[in-house]
């Protein structure tokens, strides 16, 4: 078994969450790098229920560099794909280039590393998105997400803006415009 890396997350208290973060410039340097697929690392073996169950971590399928306290526009993601493997995404200086009309909302509700408590409502989103940024070499991409990711993709961006999923519910009407958007 890995070892798990020794991630920090900054809890929804923390000033540096409701900052903006910066553009990277490339080259990144090698401990840059290192902290991506560190973080990669932690997700995945959040997501694992037996390592989560030793080390008492939450189940994560995002994290932005904020929330660990680097100021800087990156974020991962971890898709679980149920079988033991993962697809990684490493997104850096995003922008959305399209997105859908389609509103969608997590039925459950979202959830983020940094909230350490329930929260009732709903966060509408986009159901598909296409998204220019770069990878940990430089290298720019597009690609186009839907549904979960799409989700956990404009997720982190916030996170890059200095907004938490909490801020976008209406504390007076958690469940507005439910009945505009799919659940999912």
């Amino acid at each position: 078994m890995k070892k798990l890396p020794n991630i920090k997350i900054l809890d929804e208290s923390d000033k540096r969450l409701h900052q903006k973060s910066e553009p990277v410039i490339f080259p990144l340097d090698e401990e840059t790098k290192q902290t991506i697929y560190d973080c990669l690392d932690y997700l995945e073996m959040s997501q694992d229920e037996e390592i989560a169950e030793k080390y008492d971590l939450r189940a994560g399928m995002g994290l932005s560099f904020c929330q660990i306290g680097i100021m800087k526009r990156i974020f991962v993601v971890s898709e679980d794909f149920g079988d033991g493997t993962f697809g990684r995404y490493i997104v850096i200086n995003p922008k959305i280039i399209s997105h859908s009309e389609e509103l969608i909302y997590v039925g459950e509700g979202e959830g983020c590393l940094s909230v350490n408590r329930a929260t009732e409502g709903i966060v509408p989103r986009y159901a598909r998105m296409k998204i220019k940024a770069y990878d940990e070499f430089g290298e720019e991409f597009e690609i186009r997400v839907r549904e979960d990711i799409a989700v956990a993709f404009q997720h982190e961006m916030d996170h890059l803006d200095g907004i938490l999923f909490t801020d976008k519910i209406d504390n007076k009407n958690p469940y507005k415009d439910k009945n505009k958007m799919r659940e999912i």
